[in-house]
């Protein structure tokens, strides 16, 4: 999607103009309703549109006005205009018009900040996100046709430097959906591990360990998980040094299941299909990686993804074995669809060992239980410390992605200790099941600072949340993680 800045509209085929609450025309909207002897006004009035966010109403080719269509597009209460609702302003005027048949969509930011102006051209990038590489048969009115936005604003300069960063987060947005989205014989640990290699070309220091690199290293959680499958599990190390040269990092660990089938616990056939996505947290900490190496972020970052595939083969990990991980601690395979914090373990326990960060965040699809919990318009916090998850929280709020804090009560703990090891890992049935994986996880974070971030509800949306959301895979976290780093660690 091509989006561009101008100072003022010669013509227009769609030209979308921002209506507040109460009807009230913003922008160049009175201007426009003078011209058109009133039609924009009179068009409100014999329709249900009052101006509420996301609201929209199509006029044809109004008298006196110089588009082939006016839309209004509503942007809510004038007092409460911030980054979501100038956003959901952008999203919903993409959003009425891609299937139209034009090819241009002029949006009309003229009343907005230049920074505001950027945002409506971000908002319009991610509302037009699609992933529809392998669909063949398409009927023409069924393919978008808005190929380029214009926004319309009254300081050209300062709203592309503005979109600048903004288009570095899209980028690493777009690039988790991607992720995602994409089948399981497509997308496997080495295939994942390639794309993340790739990404040398931004500037990050990227690493790949294979299963002998790993079992040199003793990490046999993560080797237990994937020993089922023909496809070769991987540890790939993203690194971006732009703080202080050789300040202690941050670091994101993500779970990378590329394909989960239970293993030998296997899932019921019904919805086993929707198993792709259960690399959604290292779709996440991969995008942030992204959105931090393209606008430059000023600060010290590493990502670390366990990259496996779970699969029932006659080498699988059984029920009631034990292996030992890195840490040294022994674990009781209880159920290997437990399997993502057996990836984390050994994934947690190397970048606490080898970067010494000054916190650590996992993000992970993990539980079931994270989704009976709390829904699917919410993911979950566990931590260790409030001075981590307070600003996850903070950023999550500006960006529209919400989260809630979830406990990690200490008595809990009983119902992951193992008679015959020294942990095991699920606990007592599905009581409290994300709250005793989150303490799983815990233990093999040597006391580092350190937050789960639990997405299973909203790594992969069936119904869009928002007009800048799409159907299918989210991106989910990575604007709220850029944002938490821009906001509390940039220097």
């Amino acid at each position: 999607m091509k989006i561009e800045f101008v100072a003022a509209v010669d013509a227009a085929e769609i030209l979308a103009v921002p209506v507040h609450e109460d009807r009230t025309l913003a922008g160049s909207g009175p201007e426009l309703d003078a011209k058109a002897n009133g039609a924009l006004t009179r068009a409100m009035s014999k329709s249900r549109f009052v101006g509420k966010s996301g609201q929209t109403l199509s006029i044809a080719a109004p008298s006196g006005v110089n588009a082939d269509c006016v839309l209004l597009v509503g942007a809510g209460a004038a007092d409460k205009l911030d980054d979501l609702a100038v956003e959901a302003f952008g999203g919903a005027a993409y959003a009425a018009v891609k299937l139209s048949g034009a090819e241009v969509l002029t949006i009309d930011a003229s009343g907005l900040t230049p920074e505001q102006a950027a945002r409506v051209g971000f908002a319009a990038r991610l509302a037009a996100y699609r992933f529809d590489k392998y669909r063949t048969t398409q009927k023409p009115d069924k393919i978008p046709s808005i190929t380029a936005i214009r926004v319309v604003t009254s300081d050209l300069r300062a709203a592309e430097a503005a979109l600048e960063p903004l288009s570095a987060v899209a980028d690493g947005v777009i690039f988790a959906r991607d992720l995602v989205s994409e089948p399981a014989n497509v997308l496997y640990p080495a295939e994942f591990a390639k794309r993340v290699k790739a990404l040398e070309s931004l500037g990050l220091e990227v690493e790949i360990l294979g299963e002998a690199e790993m079992e040199t290293l003793g990490m046999r959680t993560l080797l237990g998980v994937g020993q089922g499958s023909r496809r070769e599990s991987q540890l790939a190390v993203m690194k971006w040094n732009g703080g202080e040269a050789g300040g202690q990092p941050i670091a994101f660990v993500g779970k990378g299941v590329c394909f989960d089938t239970g293993g030998i616990s296997i899932k019921p056939a019904d919805g086993m299909e929707d198993m792709k996505w259960d690399m959604g947290g290292a779709a996440a900490v991969t995008g942030t990686m992204i959105a931090l190496a393209g606008r430059k972020a000023k600060v010290n970052a590493v990502g670390v993804l366990g990259l496996v595939e779970n699969m029932p083969d006659g080498d699988a990990q059984r029920p009631g074995d034990v292996v030992v991980s890195m840490s040294g601690q022994t674990v009781e395979v209880i159920n290997t669809d437990a399997e993502g914090r057996l990836v984390l373990a050994d994934a947690l326990w190397y970048t606490q060992q080898r970067f010494k960060p000054k916190f650590m965040i996992d993000l992970a699809t993990l539980t079931g239980a994270m989704i009976v919990a709390l829904g699917l318009d919410y993911a979950g916090v566990f931590s260790n410390s409030d001075a981590v998850a307070d600003p996850i929280l903070a950023a999550s709020k500006k960006v529209g992605e919400n989260f809630w804090r979830m406990p990690i009560p200490d008595i809990y703990e009983q119902h992951i200790d193992s008679k015959i090891a020294d942990v095991k890992n699920t606990g007592n049935g599905r009581a409290g099941g994300s709250i005793t994986a989150a303490l799983f996880l815990q233990r093999f974070t040597n006391g580092v600072p350190w937050a789960h971030l639990d997405i299973a509800p909203t790594a992969w949306a069936n119904k869009s949340p928002s007009p800048t959301v799409p159907e299918g895979g989210v991106g989910f976290a990575v604007r709220t993680l850029d944002r938490m780093v821009a906001d509390a660690y940039e220097a």
